[in-house]
């Protein structure tokens, strides 16, 4: 737990020194979101009735814009090496990372969503649930994130390798998180979308560490 910790404050320290990274994934969100209603016009309904999608796919797309970053400045100046030398297991470092990733990436999200969801003129009866589905899909999307971070090691255009990779595997959250919120507005019961997501992102927290540490180590050896 110890290195849970340390590396988690560690990256965390990094990733306020290079703020940017953060103001970027927030800042393409913003800016993507913005662009919906000038493509499909500034109809108030139509707004309202795309509304959660549209957050959902901005959110999404913004997310993978940091996924590189969580292991390849490590690996190219050699710390992950050391890293991997640790008593510490690598199935708990990549927790710490991934946890780090997060706050500094999903929950800036989470914060962005509701000023957005106004602009689309979303009605208030979903802002509850689309907080919700998106405290429970964005940590699924980084621990996804992680996998396709941990294969991309050493190739040249990563990132255009990870999008490649975790996107198909992003598409169950996009369905159940944007469902979520157009059962909410709809007055029906979101509980069963709200649900899976939860069983996705256990689900993604028991096995994505251990298949990140091995793609780590391979890479490393």
């Amino acid at each position: 737990m110890n290195g849970f910790v340390a590396i988690l404050q560690r990256d965390l320290r990094l990733a306020m020194r290079q703020g940017a990274d953060s103001v970027m994934v927030v800042a393409f969100f913003i800016v993507t979101t913005t662009l919906f209603p000038f493509g499909v016009g500034p109809e108030a309904n139509i707004l309202s009735r795309i509304a959660s999608g549209v957050i959902w796919v901005s959110a999404l797309l913004a997310a993978m814009l940091s996924l590189e970053r969580i292991f390849q400045t490590d690996y190219e100046d050699g710390t992950l090496e050391l890293l991997a030398l640790s008593p510490v297991s690598m199935e708990m470092l990549v927790l710490g990372k991934v946890l780090a990733h997060w706050l500094t990436t999903g929950l800036p999200l989470i914060i962005a969503a509701p000023l957005m969801a106004v602009m689309l003129n979303m009605d208030q009866s979903g802002f509850v649930t689309l907080m919700i589905a998106m405290l429970l899909g964005t940590p699924a999307l980084s621990l996804i994130g992680a996998i396709g971070a941990a294969l991309i090691l050493g190739a040249r255009r990563g990132g255009v390798l990870v999008s490649l990779l975790v996107l198909p595997l992003y598409i169950p959250i996009l369905i159940f998180g944007a469902g979520a919120v157009e059962a909410a507005l709809l007055g029906m019961s979101a509980t069963p979308h709200l649900q899976i997501m939860g069983a996705i992102l256990l689900l993604t927290l028991t096995a994505t560490p251990f298949a990140t540490a091995h793609a780590v180590r391979l890479a490393i050896e």
